[in-house]
């Protein structure tokens, strides 16, 4: 029997990187997974690649900073899988990276949209289900920037976005702990996915902050990984495994943001 036998799965963001690797290994662990993106074919193909090998999977569009698309996304859920487990709100951007003042208010919203208002969204309207269930898991994808690291030049509507998600597990965490729902968050730090190709930077070389490593970096497997190093991270956090843990952000980084 795999870990997460009869459970139900919802992941934003799982038409790639983190979100998909997570979504393959829940289903090989036995839960129900319903892939929530807004890349359908990408989320397709990885919904028919769990079927294929005899996985149980749905998708789903869902743009994260709408209200109406992430209930509706849940409510989908519990009506094909018949309940909800464990929360997976994963879905984010970096966004934008430029000097403050060339920092556009509309880009710093939609940074806020998707990562923060969309990380609030997935957790307002999973939590009835999930007390219904009289139990179960909150995920919550941040990252090493704005939680240890702050040297990623041009990045603060991302980082303040990733701190601001860390402080809303914590208060979840002991607002939901009663109703035996824990709630803890994964940091990534450089994980091997196409996230990069989708930042746009500008005049970020005109702040000057640089961290240099001539000898390269003494962390494990020197700070490198695959989503998959997140998704084992996930999967022992959503299981019993790790049933008296709540209000924790797991640095997934092989050490590396103790030198930033």
């Amino acid at each position: 029997m795999g870990l997460l036998e009869g459970k139900v799965a919802f992941i934003t963001g799982a038409a790639s990187g983190i979100g998909a690797s997570t979504a393959r290994r829940f289903a090989e662990e036995g839960a129900a997974v319903m892939l929530a993106d807004v890349q359908a074919d990408e989320g397709l193909q990885i919904k028919d690649e769990i079927l294929a090998a005899g996985g149980r999977a749905a998708y789903i569009d869902c743009e994260v900073s709408q209200a109406d698309a992430v209930h509706a996304a849940i409510e989908a859920t519990v009506a094909q899988f018949g309940g909800l487990d464990v929360v997976f709100a994963n879905a984010g951007v970096n966004g934008t990276w430029a000097p403050v003042e060339e920092l556009e208010p509309e880009e710093w919203a939609r940074t806020m949209d998707i990562n923060l208002k969309g990380t609030y969204l997935t957790v307002h309207f999973a939590v009835p289900h999930l007390k219904q269930r009289g139990g179960g898991s909150i995920i919550i994808t941040s990252s090493v920037n704005g939680t240890r690291t702050f040297s990623t030049p041009g990045a603060s509507a991302y980082s303040t976005s990733k701190a601001g998600q860390v402080a809303f597990m914590k208060m979840m965490a002991l607002e939901l702990g009663r109703h035996s729902i824990r709630c803890n968050a994964v940091c990534p730090g450089e994980i091997h996915t196409d996230i990069s190709a989708r930042t746009e930077q500008r005049h970020t070389e005109s702040l000057g902050i640089e961290i240099e490593l001539p000898q390269g970096s003494p962390a494990l497997h020197e700070g490198k990984a695959e989503p998959i190093e997140v998704a084992n991270t996930c999967l022992f956090l959503s299981s019993e495994l790790g049933r008296h843990i709540s209000g924790v952000e797991l640095f997934v980084d092989g050490g590396a943001s103790l030198l930033r």
